[in-house]
């Protein structure tokens, strides 16, 4: 039978992707319980409901995430849109899996290594607390202006650049999502430059006044491609199908 048992690919998952290395804010690994049996399998980088309905049209029996629910602190009572996404995955029986952290730092399929890999950036160091900073040094020095733009240009959205904007760049420190908070760690590393997803009000002053260029490129924009390196990943691996389910988002 073509496939795999939903158990048997939780464990390599698990496995895998290290999840019991990592103090995260959700649980990792299976979340939501679906089918015993796996041969389609989607990945996105958010469980929403257009993305559940997405999948259950495709006939996937898993749904793999980068954000999936269960947050720390979150209000844990399911109603509302909360409610709805759940009912929808019930109903079409999908397995939900979700890896925060662990598909952040992971050396082959995670976010920074493949955010890094589709920027032509070379192979990265991970450091600081949990690996979750890459850095590495760009064979020549460039502009502000000229990375700004290379960003822009793969992750096909504008990239805001704040801080010490004039100062060439080479060494480059880097972090998916919203690790705008990581600005000083990143200056800590030696780095030029620090890029990441979003931007907080107070990130311009901190960029500015320790002296490091910041790039705010988007959180979806910088966590599509551990998902689908991920996805590909498991396809090549096992006998089943795969596919990256798109649900847009500007932040």
């Amino acid at each position: 039978m073509e496939g795999i048992a939903r158990d048997q690919l939780a464990v390599y998952l698990n496995d895998w992707l290290e999840i019991d290395r990592f103090k995260d804010y959700s649980p990792n690994g299976l979340q939501v319980e679906g089918k015993a049996h796996i041969r389609r399998l989607a990945v996105a980088v958010t469980a929403t409901r257009e993305v559940i309905e997405k999948a259950a049209d495709w006939g996937a029996d898993a749904l793999i995430v980068h954000h999936g629910w269960f947050w720390r602190g979150e209000d844990p009572r399911l109603v509302g849109y909360r409610q709805k996404r759940l009912r929808a995955l019930l109903v079409a029986e999908i397995n939900l899996f979700a890896f925060h952290l662990p598909l952040d730092v992971h050396q082959e399929v995670g976010n920074n290594v493949c955010l890094g890999r589709v920027m032509g950036w070379p192979s990265p160091a991970l450091l600081g607390e949990q690996q979750l900073i890459a850095r590495a040094d760009l064979p020549e020095a460039v502009s502000a202006e000229a990375l700004q733009q290379q960003l822009a240009f793969h992750l096909e959205r504008p990239v805001l650049a704040v801080g010490a904007v004039d100062r060439p760049i080479q060494r480059l420190a880097w972090c998916t999502g919203a690790a705008q908070d990581m600005i000083q760690a990143a200056a800590d590393l030696g780095a030029d430059a620090f890029v990441s997803g979003e931007i907080s009000e107070r990130s311009t002053y901190m960029a500015r006044e320790i002296g490091i260029t910041y790039f705010a490129a988007g959180h979806y924009a910088t966590e599509r491609f551990g998902v689908q390196a991920l996805g590909k990943h498991l396809q090549a691996r096992f006998p089943l199908q795969s596919r990256f389910i798109e649900d847009p988002n500007p932040a």
